[in-house]
This record gives C-alpha cells, structure tokens and sequence, in this order.
C-alpha cells in the first residue's frame, strides 16, 4: 500500500469552518462517489483544530503556521495509480476531483507527495 498525503490551504476568502464544512460535506462525497474509478482503497480527513490549540506545541518548535486539513489516500501501488493515467474513466474521475479542488483549496500553498507507512507504534 502507498499513501497520498495532501497538506490543505484553504483560499483565502473562506473561512476554516466554511473550508472544512465544504470539504467534509461537498468534497468527501465527490470522492467516494469516484473512489472505485480511481482504485482508492481508504480516504480520510483530517481536519485541524483552531490556531489556539496548536499555538504552544508550534511555538515550542519555532514551527510555521498549521495547514486547514490534511487528506490521507491509499492506493494498492505506484503502478495502480500509474495505470490511472491510461483509463479515461480514471482521467475523467481526477478532473473532476481537481475542479472540485480549485473551489476551496489553494493548491499553490498545499503540499501533496507519495508515501509508504513504516508503523513504529500500534496496529
């Protein structure tokens, strides 16, 4: 299994509430509807918590400022995502993710990259 990990920025004229609303309500539903088509085998939200919440442990570590939400998506493989590229389905069903994305992500400021877990504690 590999992850997707995308970092999310909101645009800046919605609000974290409004971002997260959309997201969660508007955007979930639009992946899992295209989950199957895109061979997605897990998708989860990660949505942060107000600045104050995370103000002490950031400073502490002279970190930069927390992203809005964080979206973590399995894949089978690198070569299952590859092969994506070559199903116009599974073109289709990206585009429609990434119009869907432009409305409420600024995708400039919102960091994305392939992984594979290595669990150090727990299941």
């Amino acid at each position: 299994m590999i992850k997707l990990t995308f970092c999310l920025t909101r645009l800046p004229h919605l609000t974290r509430a409004a971002f997260q609303e959309y997201w969660f309500n508007t955007h979930a539903p639009l992946v899992a509807s295209v989950a199957e088509t895109l061979q997605i085998r897990r998708y989860v939200q990660l949505h942060s918590l107000p600045p104050e919440a995370s103000a002490g442990i950031r400073a502490s570590r002279e970190a930069p400022p927390e992203y809005d939400g964080v979206a973590e998506l399995w894949f089978d493989s690198l070569e299952a995502v590859a092969a994506n590229g070559s199903r116009p389905e599974a073109q289709a069903a990206g585009r429609l993710l990434l119009e869907d994305e432009r409305k409420f992500i600024d995708l400039p400021r919102s960091p994305l990259w392939w992984s594979e877990e290595r669990v150090v504690v727990g299941g």
